[in-house]
């Protein structure tokens, strides 16, 4: 197919051409005879001319409108308007001579029995040519390329962008300890997936993990009427903790906090399928979150009609102020559901994220689970400090012979878990410590620059971070004596007492060689107040995680 611009250019031409030089032909040899203000007549055969001209640029305009929506495959050639063109884009040798041009059709004269025409119907045929032309150059083309943080894809109007994006985290763990694991490399996440929008109402994402077994991760749209109102629905983070609202790659530490067990669905990456609403109100200085999930991790069912029920709050009243308290917010969450004996669910785990032990034993459990959290977060250029507190009952109602030991009697006290972390980070290196994002690395060791920042190759940013944790487990024991409990066995039958305690300090530091890799240096001290499921005696454990994160 020939290129729109050259249809353009010929067009052009014959029309620019084809009136001057009819002009200066039809000038009157007796300027007597004919008034200046006496209208300048054409032929029809000129007429005609322009008219198949306009014909020709509709068609051609409308053959651009059906693949505009595609880039063309000479390299996204478009029609445009004519003072855009260079003359250097335009070979002479290569446009053929309109009739208009070489041969101008004189004006008709009183002895032509053809029809006339006057200037007028000339001129409101070159202005339908250029509304023509400034039309195709507003029809708008796809485009593509890199908005400072990833790529994309958007459609010519701008309602529908498509980016694809991903991240790797891989690390070597070094355990000492009586009891501790064989030092290991793993890769802990290998994420792809794409995000974008749809309209300027509509986000969507769809994240899969693909470090071992395929899975997905993240499926869903967020629907944005307003500002104060948006619904999200499909599979994500369940909406409880401050800790896991932090997206996976902006969590400073190689590993959450211990406390991190506690949160809803732990177990499936702290996802589930359900359904949302949230917003912001009063200019960001306060958020809310209220949902429904299935409350069992990824990609399953429900096992009660008692869906898992979360709300939370978030406040930074102090937002938009000068002061010492303007980066300070703070903020709690609640969450309801319940659990089913006969369906093997089970109490959460007591293994550390590190994987150095397991601290406190898993038991059946059923009947209500309840959860509370409180949060806050201070940040002042770069220095950034968190804090959180958590506590979970998950009782074991009506438990009978589902309890360990098989005792037959009702009901056990349920399991206990409560904990909580204080973690600080500082960056030495100037930049600014964000609330859930990566620092904007002003001075990058490899790549470009990150998005907003302009400045020379450097060292890449530098960050010191410390952390302390701390969880606790209780699950009360009981006994049945048949003589004084009727619903007991023949033989008594004894649940044991568990009460189980566990701190990790975690201190390191972070190297942002740019936007988008980074590298982590955690060293914990793991300390065992208790005796473990193992029967490990109190002891201190220490591992050294040396990790590498990459994304795009």
């Amino acid at each position: 197919m020939r290129s729109p611009k050259w249809y353009v250019l010929v067009a052009l031409i014959c029309v620019a051409t084809g009136p001057v030089t009819f002009a200066q032909s039809a000038k009157p040899s007796d300027a007597s005879a004919q008034s200046k203000s006496e209208a300048v007549l054409a032929t029809e055969a000129e007429v005609q001319q322009l008219r198949r001209e306009v014909a020709e640029l509709k068609a051609q305009i409308h053959q651009l409108l059906e693949i505009s929506a595609r880039a063309q495959q000479d390299g996204g050639a478009r029609l445009v308007q004519t003072n855009a063109v260079a003359a250097s884009d335009l070979d002479a040798s290569s446009v053929a001579p309109t009739p208009s041009a070489v041969n101008p059709v004189p004006v008709s004269d009183a002895n032509s029995s053809a029809p006339a025409a006057t200037a007028a119907d000339i001129d409101g045929l070159q202005k339908e040519i250029a509304a023509l032309q400034k039309n195709a150059a507003d029809v708008p083309a796809p485009t593509s390329g890199w908005n400072g943080e990833h790529f994309y894809l958007k459609s010519g109007d701008g309602n529908f962008t498509l980016m694809p994006v991903g991240y790797l985290d891989a690390r070597y763990t070094f355990y000492k300890g009586d009891g501790a694991p064989s030092d290991t490399f793993a890769i802990s996440r290998a994420r792809f997936g794409v995000q974008g929008n749809y309209g300027k109402q509509l986000d969507y994402a769809f994240l899969f993990e693909t470090a071992s077994a395929l899975t997905i991760r993240d499926a869903y749209v967020d629907f944005k009427p307003w500002n104060g109102f948006k619904i999200m629905g499909g599979q994500y983070k369940v909406p409880f903790s401050m800790e896991v609202g932090t997206a996976d790659t902006n969590v400073e530490f190689t590993d959450r906090s211990i406390v991190s067990v506690l949160y809803p669905d732990a177990a499936g990456a702290f996802r589930a399928p359900g359904v949302d609403v949230h917003g912001d109100l009063a200019d960001g200085r306060a958020q809310y979150w209220a949902g429904i999930f299935n409350g069992q991790g990824l990609l399953a069912a429900g096992t009660t009609n008692e869906p898992e029920v979360v709300a939370r709050v978030r406040f930074a009243p102090w937002k938009d102020s000068d002061g010492m308290l303007k980066g300070l917010s703070v903020g709690g969450s609640v969450e309801h559901s319940r659990s089913r004996g006969l369906s093997n669910e089970i109490s959460y785990s007591g293994l550390l994220t590190d994987g150095t032990y397991n601290f406190f034993p898993q038991f059946r459990i059923n009947g209500g689970v309840e959860r509370y959290n409180g949060f806050f977060s201070y940040f002042k250029s770069g220095l950034g400090i968190r804090g959180e507190y958590t506590q979970l009952l998950e009782k074991r109602s009506n438990i009978g012979s589902l309890a360990p030991g098989g005792v037959a009697f009702n009901t056990i006290p349920g399991v206990k878990g409560w904990g909580g972390y204080a973690s600080a980070t500082y960056i030495l290196t100037g930049e600014k410590e964000p609330d859930n994002a990566i620092p904007r690395v002003k001075h990058p060791v490899i790549g470009p620059n990150s998005p907003g920042e302009s400045g020379p190759p450097g060292w890449g940013a530098w960050a010191l971070k410390a952390r302390f944790s701390w969880l606790e487990g209780k699950a009360a024991g009981a006994t049945c004596d048949a003589n004084t409990i009727p619903a007991c066995p023949i033989t008594p039958g004894i649940v044991p007492y568990y009460s189980d305690h566990t701190d990790q300090l975690t201190v390191g530091f972070n190297w942002y060689l740019n936007y988008w890799v980074l590298v982590k240096s955690d060293f914990n001290l793991n300390q065992l107040k208790n005796p473990s499921v193992q029967g490990i005696l109190p002891r201190n454990y220490f591992v050294f995680i040396e990790g590498l994160q990459f994304r795009f």
